[in-house]
């Protein structure tokens, strides 16, 4: 059971982004609304689907992993075009979040699936069993819930909510592609109102408001105590509601509130002073926070008016948050004041309340920490957060509030989580259930597969022959550490004799963000050249032996993969890329270029793709690489970096972040029988005819006032080492090219405005126009 044509009905911000997100996997897909006009000849028909893809093709962040793929999605409307849902594989129904529209729906797409299709709605709330009221045994086996997050592309977490009545199958056939196709972690729910994300997190809000008021701080405060500092996303509680949009949380809490009889009403002043007034959150720009021309502004409950943000940073709450979270949160314990107070009431509120129900959301409490991992992008789930408490803790604060102690409190011997087991609704401890073909570096490391380790970067064995070099310095920088660690695992390898190499590792931000600015900062300001220019051609090396190496080596990006990181995705044998992939050759932000065979890469490889063509012009490969260094431009996706020529055709993409370790295993392991390195190249070189071109177009674009001299002085070296040199055409060596970067390099890095701009970025982050 294949899923290769999707049907997304309701072209609004949910549907539109699943849209585009199964367009972007490679799917074609039918995106259906309702219609524009009455009229069946007018032109405006199919508006509302149109007018949701056109806003999905230009969301920020952006809703589509590459340009192209808004072109596989086809869209119409229910009236006229509710037909092509049959040659769908899967249907998917996002429409208004209202029970009977979605069951006239149902009815008429029961008349017209195909036999094998399968059946979701997206709804964030209505039970299923409400939803099949009507409809065939046919039907019922094809159908499941399919809760997504908001936005589709960047947010892990699928509920699937089957019904007694689905039948297996589907729900092995939609987990699978949930999770293969579209990159999705599974959490399998019950189907109650809420399921488990929705329910958990509103009721957190909720209660995060009224302890609020019943402590009199402000918004401010509250987000800077249930962010980072409880193992929870840094939006925390009111970002993350801007973020949701104000009305869909009055619908949603509304909706909650009316299904389970519960209460879940917002506090006044946020339906009549925000919701009732249009301020609903980024979608209007403005909601709890409101970003101006001179600050963000705070939405300041109690004048119902808004003031200077104040974030709360600094003192026992700033030293705490550099904790892990096992240590971070018993720090809440003896925190003063109101706000000590107000973070003990706001986790034992919601470890009560989980505790409570845990049993009818979900079928483990594995379940319910995931949802929240990866539904709202919590560091650590609310059963992990009370095992850092503690069971005894919590038992004395729920005995002090007045509150019962939940049965499910009382099954747990020392912990919820322990040894990789998890505690059981009967009581039993059993092993944490695996995600799916998911490598765990860290989990590895603690069994003892740890073949070589610096501190710096280690080499962990992943089995089959194959081991993964992972960086482990800040944010990954690629130091004089990293780049002895990968020499002495490449000897190892080959010393074993295994099968290859992946580079890769678990950060969920950046594979590296390029080499450590501040050792070359302090290498120039000693004076010290000779050592600069031998670091400057070790890095080369240590470059080269990727692509020089006896066995196969698979580099694999995901998040940042910036400067030197980019090169040394561009010289192995393959990569497996995660789809959130940014890379990009930035050094020109910090008046350098790329020295590490950035360059030289970049123009064999497109010189490459024109050589076998009669009568081609070569500058066109030229010209480039010389736009794609010159502007730093750095890709958005890994299908966006495959456009850029940042990747090949034979480079591979995992949707899957789980998954992405062992896919790029797995490349190795197909690269690795009768594997030879690639021979040494050569490449025409076009000299001073294509120097002299792109000169024109640096000294056009100062003369625009587009660029600074220093501008045009990083652009003529890139160019110098992209036409080698300023001579007559000639052959040249990838030795020839490297030579030229280091030389052009340590001239840039002579300037002074190349040292201003390295140190103000080292400084502030941002880059100096200089």
């Amino acid at each position: 059971m294949r899923v290769t044509t999707v049907g997304v009905v309701g072209a609004g911000a949910m549907g539109s982004g699943i849209a585009a997100l199964a367009a972007s996997a490679g799917c074609r897909v039918v995106l259906l609304d309702i219609p524009g006009d009455a009229d069946p000849a007018s032109p405006n028909r199919s508006a509302p689907a149109k007018n949701g893809l056109a806003k999905a093709a230009k969301s920020k962040p952006a809703s589509f992993m590459e340009a192209a793929a808004v072109a596989r999605v086809r869209v119409g409307n229910t009236e006229d075009h509710l037909e092509w849902l049959a040659e769908c594989d899967w249907i998917c129904e996002a429409i208004i979040e209202l029970a009977e529209p979605k069951q006239q729906l149902f009815a008429r797409i029961e008349a017209l699936m195909k036999p094998t299709a399968i059946v979701s709605s997206n709804t964030s709330g209505i039970p299923m069993a409400t939803l099949l009221e009507g409809r065939t045994e046919k039907f019922r086996r094809r159908f499941l819930g399919t809760h997504f997050f908001n936005p589709p592309r960047y947010m892990h977490l699928l509920e699937v909510i089957p019904t007694p009545e689905t039948d297996p199958a589907v729900i092995g056939a939609m987990n699978g592609f949930a999770e293969r196709t579209l990159g999705k972690g599974i959490v399998i729910a019950k189907d109650v109102p809420g399921f488990i994300a929705n329910r958990l997190g509103v009721y957190g809000m909720v209660a995060t408001m009224r302890r609020m008021e019943q402590h009199g701080l402000t918004i401010d405060e509250v987000d800077g105590l249930t962010g980072s500092l409880i193992g929870r996303a840094r939006s925390a509680t009111f970002r993350t509601g801007d973020l949701s949009g104000l009305d869909v949380l009055a619908h949603v809490t509304k909706g909650i509130g009316a299904a389970t009889g519960e209460d879940f009403a917002l506090p006044g002043w946020v339906l009549t002073e925000l919701v009732g007034t249009g301020k609903l959150g980024d979608k209007t720009g403005g909601g709890f926070y409101s970003k101006t021309k001179t600050g963000t502004l705070t939405f300041d409950w109690k004048t119902k008016s808004y003031v200077p943000q104040q974030r709360l940073e600094g003192g026992d709450i700033g030293q705490a948050i550099r904790l892990p979270v096992p240590q971070r949160l018993p720090a809440i314990k003896t925190l003063p004041g109101a706000q000590g107070a107000f973070v003990r009431d706001h986790v034992v509120d919601v470890a009560h309340y989980t505790l409570t129900l845990a049993s009818e959301l979900a079928h483990d409490i594995v379940a319910i920490d995931r949802a929240m991992e990866w539904g709202y992008g919590w560091e650590a789930g609310p059963f992990q957060v009370m095992d850092a408490l503690g069971a005894d803790w919590l038992r004395e604060q729920f005995k002090a509030e007045g509150l019962d102690i939940p049965p499910l409190l009382d099954l747990v011997q020392g912990s919820f989580f322990r040894d990789g087991e998890y505690l059981t609704f009967d009581g039993r401890y059993e092993p944490v259930p695996a995600i799916p073909n998911r490598l765990s570096l860290a989990s590895l490391a603690k069994s003892g597969r740890v073949l070589e380790d610096n501190g710096l970067s280690r080499l962990i064995d992943l089995g089959d022959g194959v081991a993964c070099f992972e960086f482990r310095s800040k944010m990954n920088s690629l130091g004089q550490g990293v780049l002895e660690g990968l020499e002495k695992s490449l000897r190892k390898i080959e010393k074993l004799g295994f099968n290859g190499l992946v580079i890769g590792n678990e950060d969920a931000r950046a594979f590296t963000v390029g080499a450590d600015l501040s050792v070359v900062s302090f290498a120039v300001a000693a004076g010290a050249w000779a050592d600069i220019d031998q670091s400057i051609s070790g890095f080369q090396n240590s470059v080269m032996s990727i692509r020089r190496a006896p066995f196969p080596v698979v580099v694999a990006p995901a998040g940042m993969t910036l400067g030197g990181g980019c090169e040394f995705m561009l010289h192995s044998d393959t990569v497996q890329a995660h789809a959130e992939s940014y890379i990009g050759l930035v050094e020109v932000g910090v008046g350098l270029l790329p020295g590490g065979g950035g360059t030289k890469e970049l123009l064999m490889r497109f010189t490459s793709e024109l050589q076998n063509y009669e009568e081609v012009d070569l500058f066109a490969a030229v010209k480039r690489a010389f736009k794609l260094i010159a502007f730093a431009s750095t890709s958005t996706s890994a299908h966006e970096a495959r456009a850029m020529g940042l990747l090949r055709d034979r480079d591979r993409i995992s949707m899957n972040r789980d998954q992405h370790l062992s896919d790029a295993k797995q490349r190795v392991l197909d690269l690795a029988p009768g594997y030879l390195p690639p021979a040494e190249r050569t490449v025409r070189a076009l000299g001073r005819e294509g120097l002299g071109n792109l000169e024109y177009a640096l000294w056009s674009a100062k003369e625009a006032g587009q660029a600074s001299a220093h501008d045009v002085r990083v652009g003529r070296a890139v160019a110098y080492v992209l036409c080698g040199g300023d001579g007559a055409p000639r052959d040249v060596t990838e030795q020839d090219l490297l030579d030229l970067e280091r030389e052009q390099f340590l001239s840039l890095l002579g300037t002074k405005e190349t040292q201003e701009r390295i140190a103000y970025t080292l400084k502030t982050g941002k880059p100096l126009r200089n």
